[in-house]
């Protein structure tokens, strides 16, 4: 009826923090998993963990500051620089004052941007051409014959 052998419940979403409205931060926040921002916040908001983390904004949230993280939804008002290394999406509320850095951007109409917006280039890839394989194969010992 019942069974010991279980299995480990299945990794979920990131955990969210919600900074609702009416919260005032000043100084820096870092988070790990997701951080939505209802409120306000003077100071620096980073992510501490790789690609995964996502920021969102919501229409009546503001932050006065520098944004620092790989995935963001902004809907509401930004003072400053947006590092986002990933993907960023500019919702039709967006209002950002300051650059904006960016590896995939997607902007709604309604968007106002009063900055720079620069695309982070990716790393070049080195791709093996048909030159390189016979290279390699040439310097391969040959088996044949041992």
């Amino acid at each position: 009826m019942f069974s010991n052998n279980r299995k480990p419940a299945a990794a979920g979403p990131a955990e969210t923090t919600i900074l609702a409205a009416g919260v005032y931060v000043r100084g820096d926040v870092h988070f790990s998993g997701n951080l939505h921002l209802e409120g306000a916040v003077e100071g620096v908001i980073s992510a501490e963990d790789g690609a995964q983390s996502l920021f969102t904004l919501s229409d009546k949230g503001s932050l006065k500051g520098e944004l620092k993280v790989p995935n963001a939804v902004i809907n509401g008002e930004v003072e400053g620089d947006i590092h986002c290394s990933h993907k960023l999406e500019l919702a039709a509320q967006a209002r950002v004052q300051g650059d904006v850095h960016y590896a995939v951007l997607e902007m709604a109409a309604g968007a106002r941007v009063n900055g720079r917006l620069v695309q982070q280039a990716e790393a070049p890839r080195q791709l093996a051409g048909p030159a390189a394989s016979a290279r390699d194969a040439e310097l391969e010992p040959s088996t044949a014959g041992a």
